[in-house]
C-alpha cells in the first residue's frame, strides 16, 4: 500500500531504542525523513544510521521531551533541516514497579514529567509547525496499562498513560477543523529492551495469556503508527488504538 508519506517530515521521540527505533525505520522506509530524538547520544545516532540504511533521510537532536526549551529547539530544527514538520510519534515514557505508598514524590513526578507532561510539550510545539502547512497527523504513545486495564505497583505509569488518552481526546478535538489529526496507541507486551527484567518462565506465562500466544514486536506497533499518521487513516482522529495481540479482549 502506498502511505503518501514519501518526502513527509516525521519527528519520533524516545527513538534510541525499541519501538521509537522501529518507527523510526519504518518512517524512513516509506520514504519520509525522520527526525530522530532522544537523551543517549550513541544510541540515537546508531537510529539515524539504520533509518539512512532503509533509505530515508535522518536526523538525530539530543532533546530532554520534558524541558520546553529542549523539545521547541527540536521543533525549530526540524524546520531548519527539512523545511516542515507532517508527522509525529511522541513516544518516550519511563516506567517503574513501585508499591503506591511506598513510591517517592520525585519517582511520581519522574514518570509524570516524561510520559505527560512531555507529550503535552510537543503537542504545544509541533502543532504550531503543521498548521503552517495545514495538515498533519500526530500519534501519542499510551498503554495497555492505564488505557485500558490496572495493574498493581504501576500506579504512576498507568495514572499517566491514562491521562495520555485524555489529552489525546482533547487535542483531536481542539484541531480536528484545522487539518491535524492526533491519535494514540497502547501497546501491550512487546519485545524491547524493558523485558529483559523478566525471566524466561515469566514470558512465556505472558505469552500463554495473549491469544495470539507470542509477545508483540516493535516493528507491529511502528507499522500501526505508520498507519495512523499515513493517507490511509485520513478519517480517523481522537482514537486510542490498542496492539496487544487480543490479551485485553480475553
Amino acid at each position: 500500500m502506498n502511505f503518501g508519506l514519501n518526502g513527509k517530515v516525521a519527528i519520533v521521540t524516545g527513538g534510541s531504542s525499541g519501538i521509537g527505533r522501529a518507527t523510526a525505520v519504518a518512517f524512513a522506509q516509506t520514504g519520509a525523513s525522520v527526525v530522530v530524538a532522544a537523551r543517549r547520544v550513541q544510541e540515537g545516532e546508531e537510529t539515524v544510521r539504520l533509518a539512512k540504511d532503509a533509505g530515508g533521510e535522518a536526523l538525530f537532536v539530543q532533546t530532554d521531551v520534558t524541558k520546553a526549551a529542549d523539545v521547541e529547539a527540536l521543533v525549530g530544527k526540524t524546520l531548519e533541516a527539512f523545511g516542515r514538520l507532517d508527522c509525529a510519534f511522541n513516544n518516550a515514557g519511563i516506567g517503574k514497579f513501585i508499591p503506591l505508598t511506598e513510591r517517592s514524590e520525585e519517582e511520581w513526578d519522574a514518570e509524570t514529567n516524561v510520559n505527560l507532561k512531555a507529550v503535552w510539550l510537543c503537542l504545544k510545539y509541533q502543532i504550531p509547525a503543521m498548521l503552517e502547512t495545514g495538515t498533519g497527523a500526530i500519534v501519542n504513545m499510551a498503554s495497555i496499562g492505564g488505557a485500558v486495564i490496572g495493574t498493581s505497583n504501576f500506579s504512576a505509569y498507568e495514572a499517566t498513560k491514562a491521562g495520555v488518552i485524555g489529552l489525546t481526546r482533547s487535542a483531536a478535538i481542539e484541531y480536528a477543523g484545522q487539518g491535524i489529526r492526533i491519535n494514540a496507541v497502547s501497546p501491550g507486551v512487546i519485545a524491547t529492551e524493558i523485558l529483559s527484567i523478566f525471566s524466561e518462565d515469566r514470558l512465556q506465562q505472558v505469552s500463554n495469556a495473549v491469544p495470539l500466544k507470542r509477545i508483540g514486536e516493535a516493528a507491529e506497533v511502528a507499522n500501526a503508527v505508520i498507519w495512523l499518521c499515513s493517507d490511509a487513516a485520513s478519517y480517523i482522529t481522537g482514537h486510542n488504538l490498542v496492539i496487544d495481540g487480543g490479551f485485553t479482549v480475553r
